[in-house]
């Protein structure tokens, strides 16, 4: 079993049929889940599941389902050859656990069913907190590493 990062195949079909919006005024929601290195998530995966989800052995710093992402929006126009958006960092205090990687997903949208994956991240190894802060920092927006960028 493995986590491999990617966008989610999923994601590129509904991103052209309309299904996702970036804006950070009245936009989707984005949430990130925490995963196990039991999981097997990559381009294929279509849907935030709970198996192989982190739990929390310290009590209340991280729930099913992950956090709500804050979106920044999308940059980009007729003026640039790339458009892209970027999240602003989430932490869980107080946690006590390991994960080995992460889901995006959209929680609220347009897409019957809902729990849509739109990327995949994969940490390269498992990371721990022990009644620490567990935080996942996004790349900078405009530095061309964003995790969501047309270009």
């Amino acid at each position: 079993m493995a986590i491999s990062q990617a966008v989610a195949n999923v994601f590129k079909q509904n991103v052209l049929l309309g299904n996702h919006n970036f804006n950070s005024s009245g936009g989707n929601t984005y949430k990130i889940a925490l995963y196990t290195s039991s999981a097997t998530m990559g381009a294929t995966t279509t849907q935030y599941a709970t198996a192989n989800q982190i739990t929390n052995a310290a009590g209340s710093a991280y729930t099913a389902g992950g956090k709500a992402l804050t979106n920044s929006g999308v940059t980009g126009g007729s003026g640039t050859t790339t458009a892209f958006t970027t999240f602003s960092n989430v932490s869980w205090t107080s946690a006590s656990f390991t994960a080995n990687g992460a889901l995006i997903y959209q929680s609220t949208g347009p897409i019957s069913g809902g729990n849509n994956a739109v990327v995949v991240l994969a940490f390269g190894g498992d990371f721990t907190a022990t009644n620490g802060t567990f935080t996942i920092q996004f790349p900078t927006a405009g530095g061309g590493s964003e995790i969501l960028r047309l270009g």
